[in-house]
Order: structure tokens, then sequence, then C-alpha cells
């Protein structure tokens, strides 16, 4: 398993963290059966089956974060998935929690898939190519604000920009694939500082929740921002193939 498993602002680590999620799904089939046994059959597309995994919230903020997924459900707004390789846009379907006690709350949780954005650019009909310059140029959107200083989304736009950085086996196709997994590896670093010093927030005084709140918005900010730049990376290494 990952270790970490982002879902909207909340981080999820330590005994959060699913041992296992179930994922996956069916692809929709109408089956006409014929005389003699034959069977034509036509394929009506992907059918995602819900996401679904449990952990323990533990810890002094356990009923915080619990409630802030309940909160996800309750609001039905569409989040950011994501863990290890795989980035989805997900709606919680369902939040169920066992209060033990203050600081252990075991849960489980489902969610609905809106959309698998890695396969988002084959699903769009766009090129490796045109979909890895889109997804850069996004990043440098104004909803994207807590990148600066974390990714060099200028940078990034000059590697993949440079002549044969899109075309496979070229020197320049092997600087854009390692500068687009540099700049993985220091959101994900950032995700996981910003994510602790949530975990750490003094939420019992009016500045503390103040700092959680800030803290909360440039979490689900880095979060959004894994998916583009995720892709981005996939389809540049892509190239090579």
């Amino acid at each position: 398993m990952s270790e970490y498993l982002l879902i909207g602002p909340v981080l999820l680590e330590a005994f959060e963290l699913p041992s296992r999620v179930f994922w996956g799904g069916r692809q929709r089939l109408a089956v006409h059966r014929l005389p003699g046994g034959r069977r034509v059959i036509d394929a009506m597309g992907r059918d995602d089956a819900d996401i679904v995994w449990e952990g323990v919230f533990s810890g002094a903020d356990a009923v915080f974060r619990a409630r802030a997924i309940d909160l996800m459900r309750a609001g039905g707004r569409v989040w950011p998935l994501s863990w290890g390789s795989f980035f989805y846009s997900v709606v919680v379907g369902r939040f169920e929690a066992n209060y033990a006690r203050d600081n252990w709350i075991p849960y489980r949780i489902a969610c609905t898939v809106l959309r698998d954005e890695a396969e988002g650019l084959a699903e769009g009909g766009l090129s490796l190519a045109a979909g890895v310059l889109a997804d850069i140029g996004a990043l440098g959107g104004a909803e994207f604000a807590a990148l600066e200083g974390v990714v060099d989304v200028a940078g990034l736009a000059a590697l993949v920009a440079a002549p044969g950085a899109l075309r496979s086996g070229t020197a320049a196709q092997g600087a854009a694939v390692s500068g687009l997994r540099g700049q993985q590896a220091s959101l994900d670093q950032a995700i996981a500082q910003r994510g602790g010093r949530l975990r750490a927030a003094d939420t019992t005084t009016a500045a503390g929740r103040l700092a959680a709140r800030d803290d909360a918005a440039a979490l689900a900010a880095l979060a959004e921002a894994r998916g583009p730049l995720g892709r981005a990376s996939a389809g540049a290494e892509g190239m090579a193939g």
C-alpha cells in the first residue's frame, strides 16, 4: 500500500491508511442470445465500482478528522482521490464510523468514481503531446496558487516545450520525464508536510482553527494539482512507448 492516501483536503496516514484499497469495476455488456446457443455481445462502456477501504482514525484529532470526512459525504461535492499512481475524481458515497473513544474511531468509506483522471487523456481523444502541454498549462492557473515555491511550473513548461521533449528516445524527452518525476516528488513532500501541520493544529483556539482552515485549503489545492501533474508525467513517459 502507498505511504499515504489523500482524499480532498484530508491526508490519511498511520492507522488511517488501509492495508488494501478495492477498485476496478465492470464492462457494461448487452448480451444477445441467438438460436443454437450463439451470442452477440455489445460492449456498452466502463462501469467503475466504488473505491472502498477501511481504517482507524486515531490520536487527539481523530474526531475532527472523522467529522471532516463525514462533512465531505454530506456535502456531495466532487473531490480528488489519490494514492500511489492512482488519480480519481470522486464523490464520497458512504462513510461509516464506529466510535470507540475520542482517539480511536474505526471507519469504512466508499467513493463513487466520477472520472479516472489517469485515463482522462485517452478518453478525451487528445494526443499525448497535446495533453501533456495542456496539463502543464493548467498548473499555472490561479486555482493552483498554492504550488508557488513547490512546483516550478515555468521550468516544467520549458522542459516539455523543448525540441524533441515529446518524441520517443530523445535526450530532451529523458530530461522532461526526469523533471516531471522530480516535481511529483516535491509535490508529494509538500502534501505530507502540509498534512502534518494540519494534524498538529491546535483547533481549540480561534487562531488555531484559522490556521487549520488555511492549511486545509492549501492541501486541497495541492491534492488537485497531483492530477494534472501525474497525467503530464505519465504522458511524457508514454512517449517512450
